[in-house]
């Protein structure tokens, strides 16, 4: 029988309470949750408001204020400026999945270094890092096409909505458009041609 969702309760003081171990843990404590893989939902102790996205934004927030920072001003601008924007859904989902793509080809290579060195092998455990060092161009190039093959991707998405967009509004009628330098309705296009 699969685990049950481990649930963490946020009072009023900020503290938060795991209610599987019956104590009261930090951030630090979530993050390790996260690293492991553990399932878990936080919510709001008065409320039952799910506040699991607040606190995970809470930990990349320490994360990026402490160390070495993954997101750059101009990545944070970017992602900013989706908000609101017709396309913001679409940009999570391709954002989600371009994460998981990215995730799954770390496991399949931590994978392959168990299969040479063993489980335990103090070389395959950092082997990821070792392979960074040494295959860091060859990475950074792999890495390079693949966001390139996936702008091409995101693009011909946009150009496919912005044509299907188009075919759903033309059989629709709009109204005359009022130029404001001179204040007088202009005909829709062929509207008055056979007129002259």
């Amino acid at each position: 029988m699969p685990e049950q969702l481990r649930l963490i309760k946020k009072y009023p003081n900020r503290r938060l309470y795991d209610t599987r171990t019956s104590s009261y843990i930090t951030l630090a404590d979530v993050k390790e949750l996260v690293l492991n893989h553990e399932q878990f939902q936080v919510v709001d102790a008065k409320t039952s408001e799910d506040l699991t996205r607040s606190i995970l934004l809470q930990i990349i927030l320490e994360e990026e204020a402490g160390g070495a920072p993954m997101f750059t001003s101009d990545l944070l601008s970017h992602m900013i400026r989706f908000y609101g924007n017709a396309m913001q859904g679409m940009m999570g989902k391709y954002l989600e999945s371009n994460i998981k793509a990215f995730t799954e080809m770390q496991a399949k290579l931590q994978d392959q270094a168990r299969a040479i060195y063993g489980e335990n092998s103090p070389v395959g455990q950092d082997l990821w890092a070792q392979f960074l060092n040494f295959q860091g161009p060859a990475l950074q190039s792999m890495m390079g096409a693949y966001v390139d093959q996936s702008k091409k991707m995101f693009e011909q998405m946009q150009s496919q909505l912005e044509s299907q967009t188009r075919n759903m509004f033309t059989g629709f009628q709009f109204p005359a458009y009022v130029k404001p330098e001179d204040g007088q309705p202009s005909a829709p296009a062929g509207k008055d041609e056979g007129k002259k």
